[in-house]
């Protein structure tokens, strides 16, 4: 009888401290701890300091742009289908070589295909979508002075150049605001106070493409009202850190908003590698809708595999 009641002690004792463990807070949230982290974190594992370098990074957003510092192989397959996602009304499908040259970057055609209407009789390119792609990784003549930043050759001015920045930061970069974007803008700042209410985050353990991985999630609460729904853009967000390097090697993320004058739906997934010292993306899988003012809704899916990465020749 002693020993069963000493074990209902430690029961009733351990339970709670258990339960507190595996709840951790960080600036107003509550981060849920799967078992393997509660016992990184008993060893010494600085869940407050991975979660503010989640916080901070912009090392994801920066690994597109090293796109533009090194040669590589590009297989890029893009799609344009109907509403419901089922026909394909315009396609390309091709090979790219990037090709770098001290600090100049130019692309070469290894072979293209494309079907429908995919260019205009002007041979430019006919959705927004593709648009968007071959400005992100195609290269028209030579482009030079970059440092991974923005370019004199690619920049671009005016109210177009300027929305296709946003809607890059918007895919590449989210989690953080976006200035001069109305309504949508401060809707995708998961970390602020007025919108962190509306999300489970976690931190967890798991392998991701053969490597051992800290998990960071943030995923939209269930049964959110209609006026609570309309706060926020971003879905889910998961970004996968290399334990050993504390380096994202992958990210996965839902964007969605609606209105009476646009909606967009967005799911993306992109797996990262190494060059050197410089984090590029190695896959980009994207499947998504828009509806915006004066256009079509148009919805599409890409493939992006990068590979062959070279320095300068």
């Amino acid at each position: 009888m002693r020993k069963f009641l000493l074990l209902l002690l430690l029961l009733f004792c351990c339970t709670p401290l258990f339960s507190q463990d595996t709840a951790f807070k960080y600036k107003g949230m509550t981060i849920n701890l799967d078992e393997v982290v509660v016992k990184a974190k008993r060893i010494g594992f600085d869940v407050a300091g991975f979660i503010k370098r989640v916080e901070e990074d912009t090392t994801f957003y920066r690994a597109f742009k090293n796109l533009r510092l090194v040669g590589f192989t590009a297989d890029n397959d893009i799609r344009v289908t109907d509403k419901k996602g089922g026909k394909t009304i315009a396609s390309l499908k091709s090979h790219t070589r990037q090709i770098m040259t001290g600090n100049c970057r130019k692309m070469e055609v290894i072979d293209e295909k494309t079907t429908g209407n995919f260019y205009t009789k002007k041979g430019d390119y006919n959705y927004y979508t593709a648009e968007l792609y071959a400005n992100l990784f195609f290269t028209h003549g030579t482009v030079c002075g970059e440092d991974g930043g923005s370019s004199k050759g690619s920049s671009g001015k005016g109210s177009l150049a300027r929305h296709k920045n946003q809607l890059k930061q918007l895919i590449f970069n989210p989690g953080k605001p976006i200035t001069g974007v109305p309504i949508v803008g401060n809707k995708v700042a998961i970390f602020d106070r007025d919108l962190m209410k509306y999300y489970d985050f976690s931190v967890t353990s798991e392998a991701y493409t053969g490597t051992d991985c800290y998990v960071f999630s943030a995923i939209m609460r269930k049964n959110l009202n209609s006026i609570d729904r309309a706060e926020i853009v971003i879905n889910e967000l998961i970004t996968y850190f290399d334990k050993e390097t504390m380096e994202i090697v992958g990210r996965k993320y839902s964007l969605s908003y609606k209105t009476m004058i646009f909606d967009f739906n967005v799911r993306m997934n992109v797996q990262m590698t190494k060059k050197g010292d410089l984090l590029l993306p190695a896959l980009i899988t994207y499947a998504g809708t828009w509806n915006v003012p004066f256009k079509k809704r148009e919805t599409a899916d890409f493939t992006a595999k990068f590979t062959e990465f070279k320095s300068e020749q």
